[in-house]
């Protein structure tokens, strides 16, 4: 995990819908990036859900959502609309963002050992700069927690 008070990696990413984006793009407003395992699975959909409800929340404080996993273009846009998911999922398959987050970590499952992206959620000022970092995240209070953490910013 990359510490508070470093500078978020640059990204260059196509969302859901196979556009380009870049952390330069959302300079001046706050950004929630979190990094997920994989779409519809029960924690990744219960945390994108979340977000997805408080999502005006967000807007109001000056802040945007993106949501990054290693999943293709095509299975974000399903993820995206069976859920109605409000904010940008970007796709990470060559995990650029990914490692330069430092997400891409063993993991241990019912005894077995792969690599695989550790659920994490950034915090980035206006300028680009990581202010919060949790790889500690519980899918379901993830939304609500950073909320309160950008309500603590205003």
């Amino acid at each position: 995990m990359l510490e508070v008070g470093t500078e978020a990696p640059a990204f260059e990413l196509p969302d859901q819908n196979g556009v380009m984006h870049t952390l330069e793009e959302y300079k001046g407003k706050k950004v929630i990036l979190y990094f997920y395992p994989k779409d519809n699975t029960p924690g990744c959909t219960k945390q994108a859900c979340g977000f997805s409800e408080r999502y005006p929340q967000f807007q109001e404080k000056g802040a945007i959502v993106i949501g990054i996993s290693k999943d293709t273009v095509a299975s974000h846009k399903k993820f995206e609309e069976k859920y109605g998911l409000a904010f940008t999922l970007l796709s990470d398959p060559e995990r650029k963002a990914i490692e330069a987050y430092d997400v891409w970590k063993e993991k241990k499952n019912y005894g077995k050992v792969s690599m695989g992206v550790v659920r994490t959620t950034y915090l980035i000022d206006e300028n680009g700069i990581i202010i919060r970092a949790n790889d500690k995240v519980k899918a379901a209070d993830d939304p609500e927690k950073m909320l309160g953490e950008v309500e603590i910013l205003r």
